[in-house]
């Protein structure tokens, strides 16, 4: 299975990115995607994650400015940022797990927010 994510980059405080992922390869059906992000030196930490029923949930310092969707094309998810802070800089990774629980991981994407 492979994972291929885009649309990290630099922006300034209070703007707006939007991050994609592909999934492809699998054989077995998705069940959840989520995206989690990761500071040099910590643990990863999940930032919002959606069922295959369209069920999302998200971290507390995301509520109300990140939007976490799935594409109209298979196996593809979506993170909308908004009203971006410093403090959300982090490597975004694409996280995956199929209805038979395997788990895949994509390669992350930088995202900085800074003025």
């Amino acid at each position: 299975v492979q994972l291929q994510a885009s649309g990290g980059g630099l922006v300034q405080p209070g703007g707006s990115l939007r991050l994609s992922c592909a999934a492809s390869g699998t054989s077995f059906a998705i069940n959840v995607m989520a995206w989690y992000r990761q500071l040099p030196g910590t643990q990863r930490e999940l930032v919002a994650v959606i069922s295959s029923d369209g069920i999302t949930n998200y971290a507390d310092s995301v509520k109300g400015r990140f939007t976490i969707s799935r594409g109209n094309v298979k196996d593809t998810v979506y993170l909308q940022m908004s009203s971006l802070k410093p403090e959300d800089t982090a490597v975004y990774y694409c996280y995956v797990k199929t209805r038979t629980y395997s788990i895949y991981w994509g390669q992350g994407t930088q995202v900085t927010v800074s003025s």
